[in-house]
Protein backbone atom coordinates (compact mmCIF):
# COMPACT_ATOMS: atom_id res chain seq x y z
CA UNK A 1 0.00 0.00 0.00
CA UNK A 2 2.17 2.62 1.20
CA UNK A 3 6.22 2.83 -0.25
CA UNK A 4 9.01 1.81 1.87
CA UNK A 5 10.07 5.33 1.64
CA UNK A 6 7.31 6.62 2.94
CA UNK A 7 6.37 3.70 5.95
CA UNK A 8 10.15 4.69 7.35
CA UNK A 9 8.77 8.14 7.38
CA UNK A 10 6.38 7.26 9.36
CA UNK A 11 8.29 5.50 11.85
CA UNK A 12 11.07 7.85 12.07
CA UNK A 13 8.05 10.40 12.82
CA UNK A 14 6.76 8.41 15.55
CA UNK A 15 10.13 7.44 17.05
CA UNK A 16 11.51 10.52 17.56
CA UNK A 17 8.30 11.53 19.41
CA UNK A 18 8.77 8.44 21.77
CA UNK A 19 5.17 7.66 20.84
CA UNK A 20 5.72 4.24 20.60
CA UNK A 21 4.97 3.97 24.20
CA UNK A 22 1.47 4.66 23.58
CA UNK A 23 1.39 2.28 20.62
CA UNK A 24 -0.20 -0.80 21.52
CA UNK A 25 -1.88 -3.10 19.33
CA UNK A 26 -5.09 -2.60 21.27
CA UNK A 27 -4.81 1.44 20.88
CA UNK A 28 -3.44 1.63 17.21
CA UNK A 29 -6.92 -0.83 16.67
CA UNK A 30 -9.20 1.62 18.90
CA UNK A 31 -7.55 4.41 17.06
CA UNK A 32 -8.13 3.57 13.64
CA UNK A 33 -12.16 2.61 14.78
CA UNK A 34 -11.75 6.68 16.58
CA UNK A 35 -10.68 7.65 12.90
CA UNK A 36 -13.51 5.34 10.83
CA UNK A 37 -15.91 7.33 12.57
CA UNK A 38 -14.24 10.34 12.17
CA UNK A 39 -14.21 9.57 8.22
CA UNK A 40 -17.99 8.83 8.68
CA UNK A 41 -18.88 11.63 10.68
CA UNK A 42 -18.63 13.61 7.08
CA UNK A 43 -21.32 11.79 5.67
CA UNK A 44 -23.95 11.20 9.01
CA UNK A 45 -27.57 12.35 7.96
CA UNK A 46 -26.50 12.27 4.28
CA UNK A 47 -28.45 10.73 1.57
CA UNK A 48 -27.52 8.70 -1.00
CA UNK A 49 -28.03 11.68 -3.63
CA UNK A 50 -25.89 13.94 -1.47
CA UNK A 51 -22.49 11.42 -0.74
CA UNK A 52 -20.60 13.36 -4.24
CA UNK A 53 -21.62 17.07 -3.26
CA UNK A 54 -20.30 16.56 0.61
CA UNK A 55 -17.10 14.30 -0.82
CA UNK A 56 -16.45 17.70 -3.14
CA UNK A 57 -17.13 20.27 -0.39
CA UNK A 58 -15.16 18.28 2.63
CA UNK A 59 -12.49 16.48 0.01
CA UNK A 60 -9.39 17.62 2.18
CA UNK A 61 -11.18 16.61 5.82
CA UNK A 62 -11.97 13.60 4.19
CA UNK A 63 -8.56 12.93 2.94
CA UNK A 64 -7.17 13.90 6.52
CA UNK A 65 -9.11 11.34 7.77
CA UNK A 66 -8.25 8.63 5.45
CA UNK A 67 -4.62 9.48 5.89
CA UNK A 68 -5.27 9.30 9.25
CA UNK A 69 -6.40 5.98 9.30
CA UNK A 70 -3.04 4.52 6.46
CA UNK A 71 -1.12 5.67 9.38
CA UNK A 72 -2.32 4.04 12.09
CA UNK A 73 -3.01 0.89 9.94
CA UNK A 74 0.55 1.26 9.00
CA UNK A 75 2.01 1.20 12.90
CA UNK A 76 0.07 -1.53 13.66
CA UNK A 77 0.61 -3.63 10.62
CA UNK A 78 4.13 -2.53 11.29
CA UNK A 79 4.24 -3.51 15.22
CA UNK A 80 2.08 -6.93 14.14
CA UNK A 81 5.12 -7.91 11.61
CA UNK A 82 2.60 -8.55 8.64
CA UNK A 83 2.75 -7.20 5.52
CA UNK A 84 -0.11 -5.22 4.02
CA UNK A 85 0.45 -5.96 0.72
CA UNK A 86 0.63 -9.93 1.27
CA UNK A 87 -2.07 -10.06 3.70
CA UNK A 88 -4.86 -7.97 0.98
CA UNK A 89 -3.45 -10.19 -1.95
CA UNK A 90 -4.43 -13.36 0.31
CA UNK A 91 -7.85 -12.33 1.21
CA UNK A 92 -8.33 -11.31 -1.88
CA UNK A 93 -7.79 -14.69 -2.92
CA UNK A 94 -10.02 -16.04 0.10
CA UNK A 95 -12.81 -13.49 -0.98
CA UNK A 96 -12.83 -15.51 -4.24
CA UNK A 97 -13.44 -18.88 -3.32
CA UNK A 98 -16.21 -17.18 -1.06
CA UNK A 99 -17.63 -15.35 -3.65
CA UNK A 100 -17.31 -17.02 -7.01
CA UNK A 101 -18.35 -14.70 -9.68
CA UNK A 102 -21.20 -16.90 -10.74
CA UNK A 103 -22.99 -16.27 -7.72
CA UNK A 104 -21.90 -13.16 -6.40
CA UNK A 105 -22.16 -10.81 -9.59
CA UNK A 106 -24.32 -8.07 -9.32
CA UNK A 107 -25.60 -9.94 -6.19
CA UNK A 108 -25.15 -7.88 -1.97
CA UNK A 109 -25.61 -11.09 -0.30
CA UNK A 110 -23.21 -12.63 2.46
CA UNK A 111 -21.06 -15.63 1.15
CA UNK A 112 -23.13 -17.99 3.05
CA UNK A 113 -26.67 -16.59 1.83
CA UNK A 114 -25.52 -16.86 -2.01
Amino acid sequence: MLSKTLIAELLKFRSVRDWEQFHSARNLASAISVEAAELLESFIWASDNQVAEIAGTRHTEISDEIADIAILLTYLAHDLSIDIDVAVKNKIQINAEKYPVEKARGSNKKYSDL
